[in-house]
């Protein structure tokens, strides 16, 4: 049986805090999936903006693929994947060591230590397995758990002020490292994947999502945002995939939040001038997000899920 159910005992959870992390879209996604994983017609998973990984670590601990791919053009969070994969045990002791030096310190000589670290951070000789300690402490301890960087590609969040921030959570990194060990772990533009494709083959897609205002847009995963134009990108590989026979679901903003003549995705995926557009079905989802930097803007608000079945 290619396609089966399997049980662990130990929770994986994502390492990292990432902005618009899908744990809370699970059940909802989980119930939207294609009915050939139940016909065992699936054997390869893919997901080409791998982000902090929740969706991932749900299909890695509940069912089984013969290949699992991987991907983000966020090179040093790749670099963290297979330092996590491959040396573990030398991340867990370089997380332990910034632990031990950071919590016991006083709220300003941890801000201190915190900038210290993120100067070191950007500085592009560090070795890999220290870049990656190093990434997941400024997760922990700056701003919000925020990745961002700026137009030179440097980290650019402030220091949080969390009292007892979990810096090293060895079991679960023991966990996610034994989980990727059959997982392939690409670095690049998400096209990349294309070659990898079949008709065998599930696609979940989570760019970052087109901003819904001025104040929610969050794109800066790397320094090149992802705009409009690379939302059209994304849409025509996705139609490239669809003509492929693979099964493909993506992730995206509803427009129609704040706008209910925005049109933006159904002119991109479901337009009548579209080959294989008759297969695409946009569905809106529930989600609690922030629509606006206020947090009083938070609250339930429509998601879309563009599935090809």
């Amino acid at each position: 049986m290619i396609f089966l159910k399997v049980i662990e005992k130990t929770k994986i959870k994502p390492f990292v805090k990432w902005a618009g992390g899908k744990g809370q879209l699970i059940p909802i996604i989980s119930n939207h999936l294609p009915i050939e994983l139940e016909e065992n017609k699936i054997k390869k998973y893919i997901e080409p903006f791998i982000g902090g990984g929740a969706v991932l670590f749900y299909f890695l601990q509940n069912y089984h693929f013969e290949e699992v791919i991987i991907n983000d053009l966020n090179e040093d969070l790749i670099n963290l994947y297979r330092t996590i994969k491959n040396d573990v045990n030398k991340l867990i002791d370089e997380l332990r060591k910034l632990s031990d030096e950071y919590l016991p310190l006083d709220e300003e000589s941890r801000k201190i230590y915190y900038y210290l670290i993120r100067e070191k951070y950007n500085n592009n000789s560090l070795d890999m397995l220290r870049k990656s300690a190093y990434f997941i402490f400024l997760n922990k301890t700056c701003f919000n758990g925020l990745y961002r960087v700026n137009k030179k590609g440097e980290f650019n969040v402030p220091h949080g002020k969390y009292k007892n921030p979990l810096i090293l959570d060895e079991n679960n990194l023991i966990s996610v490292s034994r989980a990727l060990q059959n997982v392939q772990i690409l670095s690049g533009d998400f096209e990349i994947i294309e070659s990898y494709v079949d008709e065998n083959t599930f696609v979940y897609f989570d760019p970052p999502y087109r901003p819904l205002n001025t104040t929610s847009s969050f794109t800066s995963y790397q320094k090149n945002d992802f705009d409009d134009d690379e939302q059209r990108r994304l849409a025509e590989f996705y139609h490239r995939l669809n003509d492929k026979g693979a099964k493909l679901m993506l992730s995206n903003s509803d427009p129609k939040n704040t706008d209910e003549n925005d049109e933006f995705f159904e002119l991109l995926y479901k337009s009548s001038e579209i080959k294989g557009s008759e297969n695409i079905n946009i569905i809106r989802v529930e989600a609690s997000r922030s629509i606006n930097s206020n947090g009083n803007g938070r609250g339930k608000i429509k998601e879309l899920l563009i599935l090809n079945y």
